[in-house]
């Protein structure tokens, strides 16, 4: 019955019957209810609420309480509070730019301190105002001169959050022995020291079931550069790649990434910010094969990002077929212990074979190529790509481009066992850092003249080292010239060095009293009221504040 009535008629029957139902009693209030949840299809909490607004301002109070002095609407409060929105900026300016509800509770004893110094000049009806002023009226005048003084208002957040909060999150225990395919990514930066500029990324990938890892290096940190890795990478696997688990990152968290996923049936999950143990198993990886290879330095450029490429071609085969790892079976906590168990180790080659999911032609498939690889080349490969990594480190990226032949498994073999030494000899890896060896001072030409430079200095503080320097020529030509320049301004530099630690150290000795504050013994009654400022005259005794063994002197300002 309610589908054939328009939002008008209901308006009109609603106002037809509201005055009859606030005159009515309660046996007559629940049949007009009836009729009209009946008619109009509301619900009848619904009903009760808009017959209850009819007639009723948009403050919530009736018409006639409103012509008759009923309270203020709240525009009206607007516009008597706009009068005093250059005391309330003052107030918050002086009160060193608190928040509203700490403004609220400052202003009945900062106003009285601005009036006396002069820097307010209240009426007694903003003064009232300005007393009753409510926290959220403050921060509402104040909310332009807060945006302002912060530069400027904040970046909206973009639509980075929105794909974010669409991820569902996986924490660390939520995984329970998935099948081959499900992965955890991330990317290590190899920017060195610094963050600045634009350096090589590595996407790592590590399967969750087997700890098949794979590192592909990317030119910048964007998103279709991770889509082509995660592309290359499908075809590395030996299997097709079923869950991708990222971190927060903007680099994966955006409308490129996740919908190319998602388009290729690829679950996506994110973990909890800042909880890198939610990705325990590519965070483990990223320490013990990507920096282990690559070190910490800084890389650039795309000759680079291939002598990489060609780093993990062959540390992807030794790492997956020829390095066990452990995997954790178990953990309890027994008090304050954490007890761990792990499996035997076992490569990633040897879990996929014994993994129960994977189909035979997969099997059959690692195989072959397990019985192709040497590890012995692989790893002279793996060597050959770090040291012309480590020869770009040290001339920051002017290497000459590589040349591409494979290395010489041979006289890599035949130097096996004569290479090592008690260093790291990776030529990736930072060079350990010499003893500083300490060098006997000797004996300056300027040593029987400091005394003289010093008075010269406390003569004229701003002289400079080369007017030091002619004026020792003049004493002593045959010692003395230009060339002891630099010699002269690391002295001066020492000196004045010395002198701004002392002034400093004077500074800090003393005491920060104010003219109008000074500490002085307890000889007297507490104060009654401290909020109140000392009317006696200058030439009687100060006013006294008693707060445990000390007192203060509080003159008039």
């Amino acid at each position: 019955m309610a589908s054939g009535i328009s939002m008008g008629a209901r308006r009109e029957l609603l106002a037809a019957v509201a005055k009859r139902y606030r005159t009515a009693g309660r046996a007559e209030k629940g049949r007009i209810l009836d009729e009209l949840t009946a008619t109009t299809g509301w619900h009848r909490k619904h009903a009760v609420r808009a017959l209850s607004a009819v007639g009723r301002n948009r403050s919530g109070l009736p018409l006639s309480e409103e012509a008759t002095g009923g309270a203020e609407p709240a525009s009206r409060r607007r516009r008597k509070y706009a009068r005093v929105r250059d005391a309330l900026i003052a107030l918050w300016e002086a009160s060193d730019r608190v928040c509203g509800k700490r403004l609220v509770s400052m202003i009945p004893a900062l106003l009285p301190a601005l009036e006396r110094h002069g820097r307010l000049k209240p009426t007694s009806a903003e003064r009232a105002l300005l007393v009753t002023v409510s926290a959220a009226t403050i921060d509402r005048i104040l909310i332009d001169v807060k945006v302002a003084a912060a530069g400027g208002r904040r970046r909206r957040i973009g639509f980075y959050s929105a794909i974010r909060r669409e991820v569902p999150i996986r924490t660390f225990n939520d995984w329970a022995n998935p099948p081959p395919g499900f992965c955890e990514i991330d990317m290590v930066a190899h920017g060195g020291t610094s963050v600045a500029g634009s350096f090589i990324q590595t996407l790592t990938m590590v399967d969750i079931a087997t700890g098949w890892t794979e590192c592909l290096p990317l030119i910048a940190r964007d998103g279709s550069l991770v889509v082509e890795a995660m592309t290359r990478a499908q075809s590395l696997f030996p299997w097709l790649i079923r869950g991708a688990d990222f971190d927060n990152d903007s680099a994966f968290m955006n409308d490129v990434v996740v919908p190319w996923c998602r388009a290729q049936k690829i679950e996506v999950t994110r973990s909890r910010a800042y909880k890198k143990n939610d990705q325990a198993f590519v965070e483990q990886k990223n320490g013990a094969v990507v920096r282990r290879l690559v070190g910490y330095g800084r890389f650039d450029g795309v000759a680079t990002a291939r002598v990489m490429a060609r780093l993990y071609a062959a540390a992807r085969l030794h790492v997956n077929f020829f390095q066990p790892s452990f995997k954790l079976k178990e953990k309890r906590r027994e008090g304050a212990k954490v007890i761990k168990r792990y499996h035997p180790p076992a490569t990633p080659y040897e879990r996929a074979l014994m993994h129960p999911k994977l189909a035979l032609t997969i099997k059959r498939r690692l195989r072959e190529t397990y019985c192709t690889l040497d590890p012995v080349q692989l790893l002279a490969e793996i060597r050959a790509a770090q040291e012309e990594l480590g020869e770009r480190i040290g001339k920051r990226g002017l290497a000459p481009a590589a040349s591409g032949s494979p290395a010489d498994p041979l006289a890599f073999a035949r130097s096996l066992g004569t290479t090592a030494t008690t260093t790291e000899v990776r030529a990736t890896h930072r060079r350990p850092k010499r003893r500083y060896k300490k060098r006997i001072r000797m004996p300056l030409k300027l040593d029987p003249y400091l005394a003289t430079i010093e008075n010269w200095l406390a003569v004229e503080p701003q002289i400079t080292a080369l007017t030091i320097v002619r004026r020792l020529a003049a004493i002593d030509p045959s010692t003395f010239s230009d060339k002891q320049h630099s010699i002269v301004q690391r002295l001066l530099r020492s000196f004045r060095q010395k002198v701004a630690e002392t002034i400093i150290a004077s500074m800090s000795a003393q005491p920060i009293t104010s003219p109008g504050m000074r500490p002085r013994p307890v000889d007297g009654a507490a104060c009654d009221d401290h909020s109140a400022p000392p009317t006696v005259p200058p030439g009687s005794r100060p006013h006294q504040c008693r707060s445990g063994d000390q007192s203060l002197d509080l003159h008039p300002g």
